[in-house]
Formats: C-alpha cells, sequence, structure tokens
C-alpha cells in the first residue's frame, strides 16, 4: 500500500498547480478527478482530444492512481462515449483503475446492472479496472447494494469511502463485507453526525488502522488516497490536514 491525495484537495488551484502541490508535498501519485461539472477536467473536454489531455498530465510529472469519474450528461450514448475516452487516457497515461458513481437511491437496480456490465466492458477493453464508490447517495449506501451489484457485475470493483458509512441516518454501517472487492480507498476524518462529513484530522471516528488491516488481510497492495475536499466554507485549511493525513496514513502502511 502507498498514501496519494486526490485533486479534490486542491480543486480551487488550476489542474497544474494542484499536481504541482501534490508534488511538492511528496506524494508519488495523484488521484485525478474528471468530472462533470468540474474545475480541473471534464469528462466532455477528454473526449474532444485526449492527446492533448494526456499532454497535459503528462507535463505535470507525477503519476496517477486513479481517476475519479463523474459523467453527468444524460444521453447514455454520448456517456458512454466519454468513458471510452476516459478510458483510453487512462490506458496511454498508465492509470490502472477508475471510479464512478452507482445510480442514486431508488433507482432500478436491473438497469443499473446493465448499465455496469457495459461500462466494465468499456473498460476492460482499454485495459483498465471499473469501480464504484460507497456513497450515501446512491444504491450503494447500504453495503449490501455494493455487494450484490459486484456479484451480478463481473469484474466490477469498489473504491471503498468509509465516511458515508459513518454519518448514515441511522449510525454508523458495519462494512466488513467489502473488503474483499475493494481496489481503491479515499479517506478524510470524519465523525458520526451529518455535519461532520469532514473534520479535522483527529476530530473524527474512522478507524484508519482497522481499515488498512482488513485491506492487507485481502492482500490489498494499492491506493490509499487522502480526500480531503476543499469545499466552500470549510472550518479549516486543508493544506495542514492533508499533510497530516498524510503522515498518519504513512505511519500505517
Amino acid at each position: 500500500m502507498y498514501v496519494s491525495c486526490s485533486t479534490l484537495c486542491f480543486s480551487k488551484l488550476s489542474l497544474e498547480d494542484a499536481l504541482r502541490t501534490i508534488r511538492e508535498m511528496h506524494f508519488p501519485k495523484a488521484d485525478l478527478a474528471i468530472h462533470d461539472p468540474g474545475s480541473h477536467i471534464t469528462p466532455a473536454e477528454v473526449a474532444s482530444d485526449v492527446g492533448r489531455i494526456a499532454q497535459r498530465l503528462k507535463a505535470a510529472n507525477l503519476a496517477l492512481a486513479a481517476f475519479h469519474v463523474v459523467i453527468s450528461t444524460p444521453d447514455p450514448n454520448e456517456a458512454r462515449k466519454q468513458l471510452r475516452a476516459v478510458c483510453r487516457l487512462a490506458r496511454v497515461s498508465t492509470v490502472p483503475l477508475l471510479t464512478v458513481p452507482a445510480a442514486p437511491l431508488g433507482s432500478d437496480l436491473d438497469a443499473e446492472i446493465r448499465r455496469l456490465q457495459d461500462w466494465v466492458h468499456v473498460a476492460a477493453g482499454e485495459g483498465v479496472m471499473l469501480t464504484i464508490e460507497t456513497h450515501s447517495e446512491t444504491v450503494t449506501a447500504d453495503p449490501a447494494g455494493a455487494m450484490e451489484l459486484c456479484r451480478r457485475v463481473q469484474g466490477l470493483g469498489i473504491t471503498l469511502d468509509p465516511s458515508h458509512y459513518l454519518i448514515g441516518a441511522h449510525g454508523p454501517v458495519n462494512f466488513d463485507q467489502l473488503f474483499p472487492h475493494v481496489r481503491h480507498a479515499r479517506l478524510r476524518d470524519t465523525g458520526t453526525k451529518p455535519e461532520q462529513f469532514q473534520v479535522r484530522v483527529g476530530q473524527g471516528e474512522l478507524e484508519y488502522g482497522r481499515i488498512i488491516a482488513h485491506l492487507d488481510r485481502y492482500g490489498y497492495d494499492r491506493a490509499l488516497t487522502v480526500d480531503v475536499r476543499d469545499v466552500p466554507d470549510n472550518p479549516f485549511p486543508v493544506g495542514p490536514e492533508v499533510r497530516k493525513l498524510k503522515y498518519l496514513l504513512e505511519s500505517l502502511v
């Protein structure tokens, strides 16, 4: 295992400055957000010119651990086109996996399974692994839902974001069953109340050591991404918290 850093930690900077900051903080790799809407790169921009985006990333001189992808177009054909382009960018940038959100809560599960089966096929065609993120507002809000998707979609992995299982309406949720399927992880400190999704390192309830021990048990050898979001009205400066979490995680792996 090694510690990487999400570009969402520095979303108020330009892409180049965000990657430079991550490199100067001595992270070996970055977790690149390709979001629509997004402050750095959108899936539509990738689809319009994969080669140009690849050159921008290469010029940053920082390896990439994963892509965090949000495609918002309602047109399924356009979404598939953008996904294919992002997967091609991942291949040429030697990025092993990308993460996408699952369908919102209340969605037709069979339809979501068909979509993910197709998207896994698209990603595999470029030699890239597809994962879904655990999130309190999607069908993965219940670990059983995430497990069902992995069971029915061959080749699908999980990006574990445990914060979403700490702030549930009924309190923390046990997600141990997911560890065999985890292919990526994003971490920040979190309390148990909805307004405590992101708190200063050491003030939350996330059990980093326990999570790392479970991942190690299943042979996990990928990234632990520091994902302290630079959001509006954040009650604390992000940079020092990113650095503290980096040192903490490095001491545990």
